[in-house]
């Protein structure tokens, strides 16, 4: 069985918050496009121990998808995603895109991975993406679409690794492509004395 690199435990969603990137979404700069009401789409994001909440969820608006925008704190290396969706509501395809950061409707084509979803009130299942693809990644967008009229999701679920991003200032560097005269100021008082032949 596969074992999560940073922990030690299996990396079944069975373990628990074993891998989990929950503390690690920017929750406060998450985007949801066409959720029924403002701000719902970032409550979706929850720990572990509360995926089976559903008093917190997002609903679609006008038709049955929605469009997430995640930003990390760091660099990811994202292993899979866990969905808890309602059972009548439920969506049926998730597309993922890699360092899209304000993806629209408009450009949802061509995903860099995409998953038909099944039912799982649990949370049990995983699905497992190219890590070798998605790799480096510092935002992660998801297009969820269903084939009714509206889709419900109460709980998403991010595993993988997460590494800090470096950030360097800016160097500011000065070169001198001319001497100047004044730069380079000389005492002729204490050079010693120079006989030109």
């Amino acid at each position: 069985m596969d074992r999560c690199h940073n922990c030690g435990e299996h990396t079944e969603a069975d373990s628990g918050p074993c891998c989990t990137l929950y503390d690690k979404i920017d929750i406060a700069r998450v985007q949801c496009l066409n959720e029924c009401t403002e701000g719902t789409g970032a409550t979706v994001f929850k720990k572990w121990e509360d995926r089976l909440d559903r008093t917190k969820f997002v609903e679609s608006d006008i038709d049955a998808e929605l469009l997430f925008n995640i930003p990390f704190t760091g660099n990811v290396k994202l292993k899979s995603i866990i969905v808890i969706a309602d059972e009548e509501l439920e969506p049926n395809v998730v597309r993922l895109y890699k360092n899209r950061p304000n993806m629209m409707f408009d450009n949802v084509i061509s995903p860099d991975q995409e998953f038909r979803l099944h039912r799982d009130p649990h949370g049990l299942d995983e699905y497992p993406v190219k890590t070798v693809k998605f790799s480096s990644v510092n935002h992660l967008s998801l297009h969820f679409t269903g084939m009714g009229e509206q889709i419900r999701i109460y709980y998403i679920g991010l595993r993988g690794e997460w590494t800090p991003s470096h950030k360097h200032g800016v160097t500011i560097c000065t070169y001198e492509a001319r001497p100047l005269i004044t730069d380079h100021i000389v005492d002729f008082n204490t050079l010693p004395n120079m006989h030109i032949k």
